[in-house]
């Protein structure tokens, strides 16, 4: 990054810096992106890891943002990532008779806008359900109050692997990456942004990168970037801390997910392997935005909101894993601004500088296209339109193949059928990787030691083909262990180091360290946990302690 002048730099790795970096460096750009901590590690790994069309936008009548949601969405399913992204069944219980041609008649317009798009569906269409046949597939449900359902179809996908996907995508067409990166300030000239100055968190220096347009992707922490220029912006951007909830699949016996409104927004339950995700919370958050904190209260929110729809209440006992996210909403402007849609802007408060806020997962692409389009204008240089639409992420090509061939990979590897499923539905093609790095040491096919999901290999995988440099990294973003197990990881962590000390070379000091630093963060996320309020959750988050290579 510092041997020349760039022609785009993308500060975030989020899906939408992420995702710009991909459509910058496939337009012919060069082009770099840099992270503060690692890819993924806020917003972006703390959704409700939906890919979909957005049902509330249709009572809103905002019909072209459902459609361009959903086009995205089978677009994703089809070609971008097949490999990462899934279709996933849910329930829409209905409370009342009027309420069947009612909802029908949306979800008949949302499969109607899927089918009519660029792109193929991929899923199938919504059913009508009646009381008895909701009470086979869904027993746990309270069904006496209900006068049926009507199951429907969108997608899930693993956020953080997504970006992650994403990320390493750009870096195979020439985009530089870097995490650990933390831009500390703007290189100007005259009133025109010509690059950035950076620090090197993992190595502790400073250094600069030069760039004819620099996009700023922050999220949450657009405003932060804003302060770097003297306060000058054209976004205002608030956070609203959405909470998560991960329970053991037994806990609710369902053949699909199910959604229903609440007062404040909607609640999902959501399948996710051995576990549901229940969510999400909408509330305003001003306190920290590097750890934002769930508290007692918003636990009991959800709780309550679920359990009127099943038999047996779930309870804090049931709790597996809980995590909360920001989401990043536009609340006004200071400047004139390109106004993309409701859900994303783009604008560019100064020379050189471009910058992007809001919108969701599913429409990453859109947002980084129109980004790309917006920096593009500052260049002395021919650029055609975006291509992403066309260009699968790493891991998608052979996909398709390799599940067909999942029997013979099994017996050649050694590892049983489901194994081999659990892999492709992370690696897809690039499952072979995987598979070398047993073949050479056949100690990696075992099970990572305290964990019954997730083999040692991936953990290795993580730290040579993922970017992982930190403990945090593999247990949080290239694994889930630390919302997927009663522990939260925290068995697998001194495992799951030695692992990572052997291709780092940490010392033993840096090991005990880095596990020090992970047993230490899930014992504050507890206490925060038992908190009632935000200010109480967030205080007892952040007695978590910070290494010298954390931000």
């Amino acid at each position: 990054m510092e041997a020349g002048e760039l022609d785009v730099l993308v500060v975030g790795a989020g899906v939408v810096g992420a995702g710009t970096a991909l459509d910058a460096v496939s337009r012919g750009l060069s082009t770099a992106l840099v992270e503060q901590r690692d890819f993924a590690s806020g917003t972006s790994s703390r959704s409700s890891k939906l890919v979909h069309g957005g049902l509330r936008y249709l009572e809103m009548f905002d019909f072209a943002l459902v459609k361009e949601a959903l086009e995205e969405r089978g677009l994703l399913l089809t070609r971008i990532a097949p490999h990462l992204v899934r279709p996933v069944p849910f329930l829409y219980p209905l409370h009342h008779t009027w309420e069947r041609p009612y909802v029908g008649a949306g979800l008949a317009l949302y499969d109607g806008m899927a089918m009519t798009g660029r792109y193929e569906m991929g899923v199938p269409k919504h059913k009508h359900l009646f009381r008895k046949q909701l009470a086979r597939m869904a027993p746990d449900l309270r069904t006496e109050t209900l006068t049926g359902a009507i199951r429907y179809y969108d997608c899930q996908v693993d956020d953080a692997r997504l970006v992650m996907n994403i990320a390493r995508t750009a870096a195979a067409y020439g985009a530089h990456v870097a995490s650990r990166t933390k831009v500390i300030g703007f290189l100007r000239e005259a009133d025109r942004v010509v690059g950035v100055r950076v620090e090197d968190l993992e190595n502790d220096r400073e250094f600069e990168v030069r760039a004819k347009v620099v996009v700023n992707a922050g999220g949450v922490w657009t405003n932060e970037i804003q302060e770097m220029l003297g306060g000058r912006g054209a976004l205002n951007v608030e956070a609203s801390k959405g909470i998560h909830l991960v329970v053991p699949r037994d806990r609710i016996r369902s053949e699909a997910g199910f959604i229903t409104k609440t007062e404040k927004s909607v609640l999902f339950v959501i399948p996710w392997g051995r576990h549901w995700i229940i969510g999400t919370t909408d509330t305003p958050w001003d306190l920290d935005l590097a750890h934002p904190a769930a508290s007692r209260s918003d636990i009991d929110y959800v709780l309550g909101h679920v359990n009127k729809l099943l038999r047996t209440p779930l309870d804090h006992t049931d709790v597996q894993g809980v995590y909360a996210g920001l989401r990043p909403l536009l609340k006004g402007t200071t400047e004139p601004t390109s106004k993309i849609s409701r859900e994303h802007t783009v604008a560019a408060p100064a020379p050189g500088l471009v910058m992007i806020a809001g919108g969701k997962l599913t429409t990453y692409r859109v947002m980084a296209r129109d980004a790309v389009d917006a920096a593009v204008q500052s260049l002395e240089v021919a650029v055609g339109e975006s291509i992403t639409d066309r260009v699968p992420l790493l891991g998608a090509s052979g996909f398709e193949a390799r599940t067909n061939q999942r029997v013979a990979l099994a017996r050649s590897s050694g590892l049983n059928v489901t194994r081999i499923d659990h892999l492709l539905g992370r690696y897809g093609g690039l499952i072979d990787e995987v598979l070398g790095l047993i073949a050479a040491r056949p100690e990696l096919g075992e099970p990572l030691t305290g964990s019954e999901d997730y083999l040692a290999a991936e953990v290795v995988y993580a730290v040579t083909h993922e970017g992982a440099r930190h403990l945090d990294d593999v247990l949080a973003r290239r694994t889930r262990m630390s919302v997927e197990s009663f522990d939260r990881g925290t068995a697998s962590a001194r495992p799951a180091a030695e692992l990572m000390a052997a291709e780092l070379g940490w010392d033993l000091s840096r090991l005990e360290d880095e596990v020090d630093h992970y047993l230490r963060r899930v014992e504050a996320e507890r206490q925060s946990q038992e908190m009632l309020t935000d200010q109480e959750a967030d205080e007892a988050r952040v007695r978590a302690p910070e290494g010298p290579w954390a931000v």
